[in-house]
């Protein structure tokens, strides 16, 4: 019997098993960048659980469509932009080159689409004029204002009244607004920034309805899930589905709303405004991105995660031992040659279909390596890999062969891969030649520049002691 998948919904606040509304094509969307510097390694959780939950998704279903988009018009763009003495698209598209190229290194699938802002400026001002013709938007000094108390569920997804609103929320009361609760949908442009024609003058969208619109064009008016980090659900996502509902007069602008937990760095939470992050690029010049993808699936996505060194040298551990495995039994694939498998290991799946558990599925994967490296049948041993390396797909690990993952990424000793091999040989040649003193000489001389050999019946590998 098929586990049922189930998430936690917080709109309902508890966990519910899902049911598309239509199986043929499963429908997410999930909040991206805003490109207006190098994203941190906590703004890549996000892209790495719905990464999974895609995965999993097209395990059951023949069709799953997801967007997740990228702003490429905001303020902090152009305050950045400008700076830099720089065009502002330019300068966006710069940041979400680099973006895409992070994304690569962890390995994250692209999504089915990945809508910009900047494309998508009709689109924007027809569902704005759709709610003014609603009644549920108006204008005010070349602003248009969507009109809070006008929707009767304002509030549903935060669990917040109007009332709570304005205590400690991020409110801008202005003037022009009718209710200080009112949020904007379009708001004027100076002839330096980026602005587009409107019924309401030359002007640029608000942060909120950008998501909506893009949605609506390539999911449809109601989706299946919608997720992103919970940081974004008072305000972007309760004004997202408040605006969809009043535009479209679809009961939910999502079936199922998936939140992550916050990255931390000591009490806080990483953040770009806090000063007190790591950058993926940074991170990148110094550990494998399979490594970092480890790291932030070893606690289960709704939980906030401590980012330490402990955590990086835990993954490190722990993929040297699922690789091992790999490498002690023979076979050139990698976990990318399961893409399309029809055997998935149930114990992997039956872990992310409870709420994305990864760390669970990952404690499984570990339970095969371990059968694997107990196994001394060498047929049975080749069924543990095939379901290692699928179940490693279906987590985005496993992607590389185990001798490459063993030599690791570049040192400062100097040394090249050739030049490695080369005195490898030449240990060979002294073992030969019952030189072993000279071939001790070698391998101190490998070892004391990070390289650790291991001596097979099949010869002598190596790897990077501090890959």
């Amino acid at each position: 019997m098929t586990t049922p998948i189930r998430f936690h919904n917080t709109a309902s606040g508890r966990k519910e098993e899902f049911v598309p509304i239509d199986p043929k094509r499963v429908t997410l969307y999930a909040c991206g960048p805003t490109v207006y510097n190098y994203v941190h390694i906590g703004n890549a959780r996000p892209p790495v659980v719905f990464d999974v939950l895609t995965r999993l998704l097209k395990t059951r279903y023949s069709e799953v469509v997801y967007a997740r988009n990228i702003t490429d018009v905001d303020d902090r763009i152009n305050r950045r932009a400008q700076e830099n003495n720089e065009p502002i698209q330019v300068f966006a598209d710069r940041y979400a080159k680099t973006f895409e190229d992070d994304m690569d290194a962890l390995w994250v699938l692209p999504p089915s689409v990945a809508p910009r802002v900047t494309h998508h400026i009709p689109e924007i001002i027809g569902l704005i004029r759709t709610l003014i013709e609603k009644g549920h938007a108006y204008e005010a000094e070349g602003h248009v204002l969507f009109a809070v108390t006008t929707d009767p569920h304002y509030g549903h997804l935060s669990k917040r009244s109007l009332e709570d609103i304005l205590a400690g929320a991020r409110v801008d009361i202005a003037p022009y607004k009718r209710d200080p609760k009112d949020f904007v949908l379009w708001k004027p442009s100076t002839p330096e920034l980026p602005g587009w024609d409107s019924p309401w003058g030359r002007g640029r969208p608000g942060w909120h309805i950008e998501c909506s619109a893009m949605s609506h064009t390539h999911l449809g008016a109601e989706i299946d899930i919608h997720g992103g980090g919970t940081d974004l659900i008072f305000p972007h996502h309760e004004n997202e589905s408040a605006q969809t509902r009043c535009a479209t007069g679809t009961p939910h602008l999502a079936r199922y709303w998936l939140h992550n937990g916050m990255l931390t760095l000591g009490a806080e939470k990483m953040s770009k405004s806090l000063g007190n992050i790591e950058t993926i690029v940074s991170l990148r010049e110094r550990y494998p991105g399979e490594q970092l993808r480890y790291a932030l699936m070893q606690a289960q996505y709704r939980f906030s995660l401590p980012w330490l060194p402990e955590l990086l040298d835990q993954a490190k551990a722990r993929l040297d031992y699922l690789y091992q495995a790999l490498r002690d039994t023979p076979g050139e694939e990698t976990s990318r040659n399961f893409e399309h498998s029809t055997e998935w290991p149930e114990s992997v799946v039956d872990a992310l279909a409870d709420d994305l558990n990864t760390p669970e599925a990952l404690t499984a994967l570990h339970a095969i390596a371990a059968a694997m490296h107990r196994s001394t049948d060498m047929d049975e041993r080749q069924k543990f890999r095939r379901q290692l390396l699928a179940g490693g797909y279906l987590l985005g690990l496993l992607g590389t062969r185990a001798e490459i993952w063993f030599k690791g990424m570049a040192t400062n000793n100097g040394l090249t891969d050739a030049e490695i091999d080369a005195l490898i040989e030449a240990r060979r040649e002294a073992r030969k030649r019952k030189d072993f003193a000279g071939a001790d000489a070698v391998r101190q001389q490998l070892a004391d520049v990070g390289i650790e050999l291991e001596d097979t019946r099949e010869g002598t590998r190596w790897k990077r002691s501090g890959s």
